[in-house]
Formats: structure tokens, sequence, C-alpha cells
């Protein structure tokens, strides 16, 4: 909320995770053991949890922002990570490709709806093509796999929001003890 974030995405994602819930739940109910009615509402909560969770993250802060911090802060593999940011990178060409191909389709009197494999297998083509390319980029600017990178993000963060994150995992911790 003090980001701004979109209430229409907000909505979107919650409006796409209540049939997720509504399973997640009623499996609980209809296959668990114990207090069954407990164990549903306290998944379904979990999962309510970690969409808040990541919706904060992701729609306050750059994925560039979060994987360089990542590294940084994680050590989470500079492979992994640039690897990330291709796919990221490629998402609106992807996207333009999918145009393309519906857009053909059509001119031969085919229709491709979005719930259709042969668009994705199609598009999935096009990609291979695309990650050929990207590996041949990333060897002629010399980035091989394990070697050393230059970091030029730098990203400190306050002791407050150490001590902030360590007494939410705390309070967590005992709330769920508790429970």
């Amino acid at each position: 909320m003090v980001n701004r974030a979109s209430l229409k995405t907000i909505s979107f994602v919650m409006l796409i995770s209540l049939p997720l819930a509504f399973g997640t739940g009623w499996s609980f109910i209809a296959f668990g053991t114990g207090d069954v009615w407990h164990q549903a509402f306290l998944q379904v909560s979990r999962l309510f949890a970690y969409i808040f969770l990541g919706m904060t993250l992701t729609l306050t802060t750059q994925v560039r922002d979060i994987l360089l911090s990542f590294i940084n802060h994680l050590h989470l593999s500079p492979t992994f990570a640039y690897g990330l940011f291709a796919a990221f990178n490629l998402l609106p060409r992807i996207q333009r490709q999918v145009k393309t191909i519906r857009y053909s389709a059509n001119l031969r009197g085919i229709t491709y709806h979005l719930w259709q494999p042969q668009l994705y297998f199609k598009a999935i083509l096009s990609a291979l093509q695309w990650s050929d390319d990207l590996a041949q980029g990333m060897a002629s600017h010399g980035f091989s796999e394990g070697a050393d990178r230059t970091i030029t993000y730098h990203d400190n963060l306050p002791k407050w929001q150490w001590g902030l994150a360590i007494i939410l995992i705390a309070s967590y911790l005992i709330l769920s003890l508790l429970t």
C-alpha cells in the first residue's frame, strides 16, 4: 500500500488463487486425518501468506534489484541469476512471437487460442533458437560458469531491516508453535 501497488494486479492474483485455496482446503478436509478443519485452515492461510509475501516483494521491487540483492546477500549463483535476467528480458519478445504465430495462423484460416498446445509448441521452437543465440552471446562476452564476476551493485541493508526480519520470523515461529 505504501508503494502504491496496483489494486487491479492484487485483485487478479487473488482471483487466480481462490480456486487453488479452495482445492487445498477441500483436499485436507476430504482426505486428511485428525483435526481436518484446523489443518485445512492452516494450509489455506499459509497459501495466502506466501502469496501476499510474494506480492510484497515482487510488486514493490524490480526483478533486477531482487536478483542482484540475492546474489549479494543470499549467495545466489550468478549463473542462475543471469539466466533469470535473460528469461525476464525475453518475455516481451516471446509475447510478440506468440502474436506473430497467431496472426500467421489466422492468415491460413487457423485460429489458435491460448489454451491450445500447438501455439505453445511453436513458441517453444522459436525459444530454442533464441536460447542458442543467448548462450553464444554469453560465451562471447566472457561469461563462464563458476568464474568470478565483478560486483557493480551494492545493496547495504540497514540494521533495523535485519532486526525487523528476525522479529517477524521469530514471532511467526512462536505463533506457529502455539497453534
